[in-house]
């Protein structure tokens, strides 16, 4: 399986014209995963914890002031617990791996696989980031890579770029700010090199990075599918791209082909 960053913004971007068909098509590309496990820069807690696994497994609203109708959404996935126990066998004793029984999938989770799992058949578990540091990151991403020999879809979500004081909020097709897109096409440069030392020094090396993250949690789950694909040879591809109220809405593959085309 590959390694997968996928950019998932609020809510509101479900009813975007092209964005949630550009997920169903990665989804329909990519080769069927047994089982999909999912950080998300919406659950930051060290030590790592694990969430739900019963089945369906619970959805966590983690967001306010939104329209009734995206209270309603459901994606009623199995539960993983097979899933936690690899993991946990996987981070071993130095890093222990604890339960929370009654975290569901947050919407960085569930939204986007919404669209490339429509069927909702597919086991899902969530496990939180435990830093915003991309060496302790890409050390985990390396440590849960076995997971993808067995199948298993390795699911960082977050947004390349977490910006909201410059673009125009009343159009979400608003040009992003000079620095945003600046950011952007310097990590779309740097993922396509493979230059991993640019990349962990993206906040002294990066062009615009202070405007386009003023908080990394949204950018740094990156370092996870990164760290799992390391020791994979494979292309780097960006399954969809583009902005969305001025931030960059590029996703990321790592580690494998896929079985299908993939919208440029």
């Amino acid at each position: 399986m590959p390694a997968i960053y996928a950019t998932q913004g609020a809510p509101p971007l479900i009813d975007h014209p092209r964005w949630p068909a550009e997920l169903a098509a990665w989804g329909r590309a990519l080769p069927r995963p047994r089982a999909i496990l999912v950080i998300s820069a919406h659950w930051e807690q060290n030590p790592i914890a694990y969430g739900a696994t019963t089945t369906p497994v619970p959805l966590y609203y983690d967001f306010y002031g939104f329209p009734e109708r995206f209270y309603r959404l459901s994606f009623p996935a199995p539960g993983a617990p097979d899933l936690a126990a690899e993991v946990a066998r996987l981070l071993g004793p130095s890093q222990p791996l604890v339960e929370q029984a009654d975290r569901g999938l947050d919407h960085g989770a569930f939204i986007p696989l919404i669209y490339m799992y429509p069927d909702a058949d597919v086991p899902v578990l969530q496990i939180s980031l435990p830093t915003q540091d991309p060496v302790g990151l890409l050390e985990l991403g390396r440590r849960l890579a076995p997971l993808r020999d067995e199948g298993v879809l390795i699911f960082a979500t977050g947004l390349l770029t977490h910006s909201t004081g410059y673009a125009d909020l009343s159009n979400p097709d608003s040009s992003p700010h000079p620095d945003v897109a600046a950011f952007d096409a310097w990590v779309a440069d740097a993922l396509g090199r493979g230059d991993l030392d640019a990349l962990v020094h993206y906040r002294d090396r990066a062009p615009g990075v202070r405007r386009a993250l003023p908080s990394q949690e949204h950018f740094v789950p990156l370092f996870v599918a990164l760290g799992a694909a390391l020791d994979t040879p494979g292309p780097v591809i960006f399954p969809h791209h583009g902005f969305w109220y001025g931030n960059s809405m590029r996703s990321v593959q790592f580690g494998a082909p896929v079985t299908a085309d993939v919208p440029a």
